[in-house]
């Protein structure tokens, strides 16, 4: 059957629109930033200047400028910075008091493998340059520049270059999906964003304290579904869970007993069935108290007492721990 070269072109049509379409809606929020030592991208998400980048563009920067797309230049105050899930939140001044353009977050857990990705930013400086794939793989574990496992991260063939990092990952229709934070070199075609629900959460806890007090049982985990039969046979309230990866020696886990394979299921008496739902559990309110963390295990469920710490104070706990061995 000779292929009908009418229908690839429209196939062809219809793929650009979609993609023209994205980027008409988003690139005039995405924004270069230039620290002085370097730089990348970012992209606003509220109309009165709050934008969304990497911790590693902004980190130990003296002072921010932010360019617009229509060519304006800004100055940009770090409102906070979290460095072990490498993001900021920059805030610009702009005296006209006119609203900026801005792009909505999406829901990240709506995304699948093999949906149109389409990457927005500044590559070696090359403004709002935009590359077009597909989303490769979901539920990635990244390792932040403090040697942190960052979870839930969206694996993208989109290409992606140095001068993106902070820029966004969107979809056809508009909606950021992901914060572009890494590339693997010299590999081909791997590429990285933080999960938008992800940096959802972490905006709105530098939005409130300007820093992230979060709580930390030390473990690194990937999302992963509960066989239904096992589900049904422990009268089980999820169908998916988080399972456990690597444990911290000597962290609140190690101590409380969480192997490598658990699956967590609930946290606190309150289900797990995600990353997202877990890092959401792990909030300020839960350092130094003692709870119960569900995990299944070799098909048995188990409830196991877990006092969560803070992270800072963990990360000195630790080293002291190593001195000692």
């Amino acid at each position: 059957m000779i292929p009908n070269r009418s229908d690839d072109r429209q196939l062809l049509d219809a793929y650009s629109e979609a993609v023209i379409g994205a980027v008409e809606r988003v690139a005039p929020a995405v924004v270069k930033i230039e620290t002085g030592q370097g730089g990348g991208s970012g992209v606003l998400f509220t109309p009165d200047g709050f934008l969304l980048t990497n911790a590693h563009v902004v980190e130990q920067a003296k002072s921010l400028k932010v360019v617009l797309p229509d060519g304006r230049s800004l100055r940009g105050d770090t409102i906070g910075e979290d460095i072990d899930s490498d993001l900021a939140v920059v805030r610009v001044a702009d005296e006209t008091g006119v609203p900026l353009p801005w792009a909505t977050i999406g829901d990240s857990r709506e995304v699948r493998v093999g949906q149109i990705a389409i990457a927005l930013g500044n590559p070696y400086g090359f403004s709002h340059s935009v590359t077009a794939g597909v989303v490769s793989a979901l539920g990635r574990s990244l390792r932040s520049h403090t040697g942190r496992l960052m979870d839930d991260i969206v694996q993208t063939d989109a290409s992606l270059n140095p001068g993106n990092s902070g820029g966004p990952l969107v979809t056809t229709r508009g909606e950021v999906i992901g914060i572009n934070t890494a590339m693997i070199l010299p590999a081909q075609g791997l590429c990285f964003a933080i999960a938008s629900n992800t940096a959802r959460f972490v905006a709105s806890r530098l939005m409130r304290d300007g820093r992230l007090r979060r709580s930390y049982i030390g473990v690194g985990g990937q999302n992963v579904a509960v066989p239904r039969a096992l589900a049904r046979s422990l009268k089980l309230a999820v169908s998916s869970g988080v399972m456990v990866v690597s444990v911290e020696p000597c962290s609140p886990a190690d101590v409380a007993g969480v192997r490598q394979g658990d699956t967590v299921i609930a946290y606190g008496g309150k289900p797990v069935t995600g990353i997202d739902d877990l890092l959401k559990l792990l909030t300020d309110d839960q350092i130094g108290w003692a709870d119960r963390i569900t995990v299944l295990r070799a098909a048995q469920r188990y409830d196991l007492i877990i006092v969560a710490s803070e992270r800072n104070a963990s990360r000195k706990e630790e080293r002291r721990a190593r001195r000692a061995r």
